[in-house]
């Protein structure tokens, strides 16, 4: 085949890459739904770039936001990055599943390889750009004050990983409008991803997105193993931490040792398509199950880096609205590290149909098997946290529960596809597609939707708008049991996965009640919006300025809200779990320090963000093979991480004199507020500061 002639300035870019060029010569349905998703996305930034103009937001976004090194601004920028590929992610099921409904018996308004782009685009931002970034948020924000710590050990790495993954997630959505993605799935496996079957820029842009992004995430847990390691408060050794700091640990460590195999296996990928290595093209001498390898020996510890957060967040929410302490801790923590262990045991029943030998598809047969014990430890004691509590029906406590009842279908039927001659008969149907879904959106999801509801006030200083809240819960999960259950009845009936038309008419039914169940799924989300939309008009309102609104029992809710850029004014000592419960009880969670000494904070910079932007250029001028830009961008960043190393002076100081004025104005506040008892913890009295209940 013939190499495509490469034009100096632009590469391989011409103007029919562009989405709306593309769609005016095509002139087919399909080609309009892709340029008017461009034009969404385009219209979208250029509505953001009117705003920020309007407003005069520029300096303070860049000042305050996009130079701070501050572990919770990095972790609301990674939760808002996570909530806007959600949405285009969102967007593109509805349109897959609005698809499949049209197509029963017909072509529908989608071409093939179009289809095969969203469910690619779809599965790829919904793991690394819309859940990775939101746990990675939440951790960043909630973790270090949990243990009593300032700021990440390295907060410059902490920044560029945000800057990698924002790189990242920037690649996907430029493939919106200048070019086409892949076509190969989340997973792009070869040789369909090879340069023979996959010509052109689709597989490359996937290629870097996920390169950019799982480098970020090897230095996030490499920052988050360390802080948990080095960073904690005195007193809180390992067993005093909560539950959603062990689970961010566990997570952690998977992190450092998963994301190097999925690293490795894009870069062999890319060598294979552009220079000829042929590491998984077999009749070159590779072996194509070298990356079915690589990126499960990823893929499955990521089920657990997705699911081990949602699941300390589980711990939170169920132990403070049950008001009990966690049933079982040493239980759940020796289950979570279980999980984390096991999950490097499980990875080859990803391809049980790719030909190995029955003794071991039974070896891992059992292993997968047997992860599912140290969850039911979890789920059980979750249950009995519960048992005789007393018990409060928020928002976040609506999730957990629905979460309960969907995640142990999930898993049941996770067990079931863990029998290797099951999962031949259903792999590569949609009962397998209603399992994953069944275990990422009640598990993951829910509990990172969960997590933000119940630590907003620390980060805003006010609640979310508890109707709106439980609003969205009950059409998020009607939307999901509506849109997933059916793929249960079809795969059973034959459905294969990844299909964008049908020719059996009994479909019809469950397609069409999935299709419904979609809708919902994106009303909810929708009511996510309005319900921060009105809770920021609301705010004076729903203000909770002591910082406490749930009675909560770590050490996060001891803090003002929003929390102090220096967390802590003095370091705290712990001397047992729950340990603002533990004060609040001895009447000594609201004290004044006997001295205040000044504090050491990292100082902003625009290093990170120039290196981010610069390595998004870098990347796109390798998908387009406009060599100059790379090198430009590569130096640009190489230079910028150069001159970073020449800054003495990397932090500031905080004089004693200015917390000491804020700490003492809080507790004034504290002083001046009436506590609120916990059934109306949702009235505006709600100032949060909570009422000791009765014995």
């Amino acid at each position: 085949m013939m190499a495509e002639p490469v034009d100096p300035l632009f590469g391989l870019l011409d103007w029919d890459d562009i989405v709306f060029v593309d769609a005016w010569h095509e002139g087919t349905a399909s080609a309009a739904v892709a340029a008017g998703a461009g034009g969404v996305a385009t219209a979208g930034l250029l509505a953001l770039l009117v705003l920020l103009s309007a407003k005069g937001w520029w300096r303070p976004l860049w000042q305050d936001w996009l130079t701070s090194l501050d572990h919770k601004k990095i972790g609301i920028m990674y939760i808002v990055l996570a909530l806007v590929m959600f949405a285009r992610a969102l967007a593109e099921a509805v349109v897959m599943r609005a698809q499949q409904a049209a197509a029963v018996g017909d072509p529908g308004f989608l071409s093939g390889e179009h289809f095969g782009q969203l469910f690619s685009t779809h599965g790829s931002i919904m793991i690394f750009f819309m859940a990775m970034p939101f746990l990675t948020g939440l951790i960043n924000y909630v973790m270090p004050i949990q243990i009593g710590a300032r700021d990440m050990s390295f907060p410059f790495m902490n920044a560029v990983s945000l800057a990698l993954t924002a790189a990242g997630a920037a690649l996907v959505m430029t493939s919106l409008v200048i070019g086409k993605f892949s076509t190969g799935g989340w997973s792009g496996y070869p040789p369909f991803t090879g340069i023979d079957f996959s010509p052109g820029p689709g597989v490359d842009y996937w290629i870097w997105a996920i390169t950019l992004s799982s480098i970020g995430s090897t230095l996030t847990g490499i920052n988050f193993a360390v802080t948990l390691y080095k960073a904690r408060a005195p007193g809180m050794h390992l067993m005093r931490m909560p539950l959603f700091c062990w689970t961010a640990l566990c997570t952690s460590i998977l992190m450092v040792f998963s994301m190097t195999p999925l690293t490795l296996a894009t870069l062999m990928l890319w060598l294979d398509r552009h220079f000829g290595f042929h590491f998984f093209t077999v009749d070159a001498g590779g072996n194509m199950m070298n990356y079915a390898n690589l990126f499960w020996l990823f893929g499955h510890p990521e089920v657990y880096i997705l699911i081990l957060p949602a699941f300390g967040v589980w711990s939170e929410v169920i132990s403070t609205f049950s008001g009990k302490a966690l049933y079982g801790y040493r239980s759940m923590i020796y289950a979570t590290m279980c999980i984390a262990v096991l999950s490097f045991t499980v990875w080859l029943h990803h391809f049980f149909t790719m030909g190995q030998s029955a003794h071991l598809n039974a070896v891992f047969g059992i292993a997968t098997m047997a992860i599912g014990i140290p969850t039911g430890v979890k789920v059980y004691d979750w249950l009995l946290t519960m048992w005789r509590g007393r018990i409060r029906f928020t928002a976040p406590m609506l999730f957990a529960t629905g979460f309960l009842v969907s995640f142990v279908i999930g898993g049941m039927a996770g067990v079931m596809l863990a029998n290797p001659t099951v999962d031949f008969a259903v792999h590569n149907s949609l009962f397998l597609v209603a399992h994953f879904h069944n275990m990422l959106i009640p598990g993951l999801l829910f509990g990172m939707l969960a997590g933000m509801q119940f630590w907003f006030p620390l980060a805003f200083g006010f609640r979310l708008e508890e109707r709106w809240g439980i609003v969205a819960f009950a059409l998020l999960f009607t939307g999901f049991h509506l849109a997933f259950m059916p793929l249960y009845a079809m795969g059973l009936m034959g459905a294969a996965r990844r299909t964008s038309m049908w020719q059996d008419p009994a479909f019809t039914p469950w397609v069409t009640v999935a299709l419904i169940g979609a809708l919902m799924i994106a009303g909810g989300f929708v009511s996510l919006i309005v319900q921060m939309a009105r809770s920021i008009r609301r705010r004076a309102v729903l203000a909770v300025p002591v910082g406490d609104p749930w009675d909560g029992r770590s050490l996060e809710w001891a803090l003002p809200a929003p929390t102090p850029e220096w967390n802590f004014p003095v370091r705290p000592r712990v001397s047992c779990r729950d340990a603002f419960l533990e004060a609040k009880r001895a009447h000594e969670a609201y004290q004044t320090p006997d001295a205040f000494e000044d504090i050491e904070m990292p100082r902003h910079t625009a290093t990170y963000a120039v290196m981010g932007a610069a390595l998004f250029l870098s990347s796109f001028g390798i998908v387009w093979q406009m060599w100059w830009l790379t090198a430009a961008g590569a130096l640009a960043a190489l230079a910028a991480w150069i001159a970073r190393s020449f800054q003495l002076e990397t932090g500031r100081t905080i004089p004693a004199a200015e917390i000491e004025r804020a700490h003492r104005a809080w507790l004034e506040t504290v002083r001046q507020t009436t506590p609120t008892p916990r059934e109306r913890e949702s009235t505006p009295t709600n100032r949060g500061l909570a009422e000791e209940p009765a014995p």
